[in-house]
Parts: structure tokens; sequence; C-alpha cells
């Protein structure tokens, strides 16, 4: 204490250190929560994009190239398309669908 009986300047300042400190993990904790609610908006949308849209799997060797439902599991990890694309996919003879993720269902082949 000073001599006046109020609180000192470094009892003052010790205090605010420990206020400060405590904001800090307390906005640190925020940035986290914020960060993995960011990542799951994310992945959900990636999830989406990928239940309504479908890919092309290059030709095999010797063999025909193949249409997958965008979340197949065998698909590759690259280039969506839209469904009209999809749709005249199906409609090429050396395109076929998964037999897995039968990506046909839902698709209106002319």
């Amino acid at each position: 204490m000073s001599e006046s009986g109020g609180i000192s300047d470094l009892d003052k300042n010790r205090a605010l250190a420990d206020w400060l400190e405590w904001q800090l993990r307390r906005t640190r904790n925020r940035i986290r929560e914020l960060e993995i609610k960011e990542r799951q908006e994310q992945r959900a949308h990636e999830r989406a994009q990928a239940e309504q849209s479908w890919k092309i799997q290059p030709r095999h060797y010797r063999g025909t190239a193949t249409l997958h439902h965008g979340d197949c599991a065998l698909s590759p990890q690259f280039g969506f398309i839209s469904h009209e694309e999809a749709i005249i996919a199906l409609n090429e003879p050396d395109i076929e669908a998964c037999r897995t993720c039968h990506p046909e269902k839902g698709l209106r082949v002319a």
C-alpha cells in the first residue's frame, strides 16, 4: 500500500497485468472456437458441393472412363462437373457409371 492508504502503483499494475492476461486467454480461446467452427463449416460446404456434383475418373488402361457421384470414395480428388455435364458424360460410349455409387440415379439421361 502507499503511504496515503490507497493501492500502490505496483499493485495496480499487477492487477492490470492479471486482467490483461485473463482477457488474452479468453480471446485466444474464442479464436480457437471460431477456427473450429470455420473448419466445420468449410467441411459441410465441401460435402454439400460433393453431394450435388459428379466427377469423371479418367480412362483406365484399355478401359473406359468412369462417372462418379461427387462424394463417392472411389472418385478422384479433383474436378467436379455439373448435373448437365454428368448427363452428357453418361451418354458418351466411352464413359460408364460407377458400380459403387451409381451416379446415374437422379440424372435424366436423354
